[in-house]
C-alpha cells in the first residue's frame, strides 16, 4: 500500500488526486458512502511516486472491481472549498486529474469498496439529471455533456 500525496496541517487539508469519468448508457458513475450526504467522483489519492494515470486505473479497480482503460486526460481541477462531512472545519485545497475512461458498453460492476472503513456504493446518475444531485465536482453538471477534445483547466472556489 502506497502513501497518498497530501497532508493536513492545523485546519488546512491538501490532496493530489486522480479521478475517473466513466460514462455508460448516458449515465455517469459516482460513489457515495454511508457517512457523507453527497456523491463524489470515483478516484482517490495518488501515491507518492505513482503516475496519475496509473493511480486512476488502480482506484477505479479498487472501487468498481472492473479494469477500465484510460481514454485520455480531460480535466485538471484546482478546487478550493470549506470541508464538510468527514472534512468539517477544514479549509481544503485539492488538485485532481480527471481521466475519461473507455466505455465498456455495460453498467455492470463488481463493487465491494470501503474507504476509511466506511462502505462505499457506486451510483449511475443520468447525465441529464445531474443537476438534481448533490454531486462533486460541481463542474460536471455543465462540462460532462460535451467534453472537449482538449484538456480543460478548471479552478473552483467554494469558500
Amino acid at each position: 500500500m502506497g502513501i497518498d500525496c497530501g497532508f493536513t496541517k492545523d485546519n488546512s487539508w491538501f490532496r493530489y488526486r486522480a479521478a475517473a469519468i466513466i460514462i455508460e448508457k448516458d449515465c455517469v458513475l459516482f460513489a457515495k458512502n454511508e457517512r457523507d450526504d453527497y456523491y463524489y467522483s470515483v478516484g482517490g489519492g495518488i501515491h507518492i511516486g505513482e503516475k496519475a494515470e496509473d493511480a486512476v486505473r488502480r482506484e477505479v479497480f479498487e472501487e468498481t472491481g472492473i479494469s477500465y482503460e484510460v481514454e485520455r486526460l480531460a480535466f485538471v481541477h484546482e478546487n478550493f472549498f470549506n470541508g464538510s462531512g468527514s472534512l468539517d472545519g477544514y479549509k481544503c485545497h485539492e488538485i485532481t486529474f480527471y481521466f475519461l475512461m473507455k466505455s465498456r458498453g455495460t453498467k455492470k460492476l463488481n463493487s465491494n469498496s470501503y474507504s476509511d472503513n466506511v462502505r462505499e456504493y457506486m451510483h449511475w446518475i443520468p447525465v441529464d439529471k445531474l443537476e438534481n444531485y448533490k454531486a462533486f465536482p460541481t463542474f460536471f453538471k455543465d462540462k460532462i455533456k460535451s467534453i472537449k477534445d482538449r484538456i480543460e483547466h478548471i479552478i473552483t472556489y467554494d469558500y
